[in-house]
């Protein structure tokens, strides 16, 4: 299983954006410089009054389909 790591940090009012469907993919920059996208549906779980922030792990398949998406840690100062 491959696995990137990055951080996000979305406000509330920015994540409506996702939430209302106008967008539908999150693209992000890892930890070691790889952009990587991914279905914005898949943040649902980690949305919060204050929007979604921290750090997390995608992990994908070898046909690098979604695997998981987990929460590992807060946001960096």
């Amino acid at each position: 299983m491959n696995q990137v790591r990055f951080f996000l940090d979305i406000p509330a009012h920015d994540y409506l954006t996702y939430y209302q469907g106008r967008a539908r993919r999150v693209v992000v920059t890892a930890l070691d410089g790889r952009r990587v996208q991914f279905p914005a549906e898949r943040l649902r779980p980690f949305v919060t009054e204050a929007g979604v922030h921290g750090e997390f792990v995608l992990s994908f398949d070898d046909e690098n389909r979604f695997a998981a998406l987990e929460r590992v840690g807060g946001l960096r100062r």
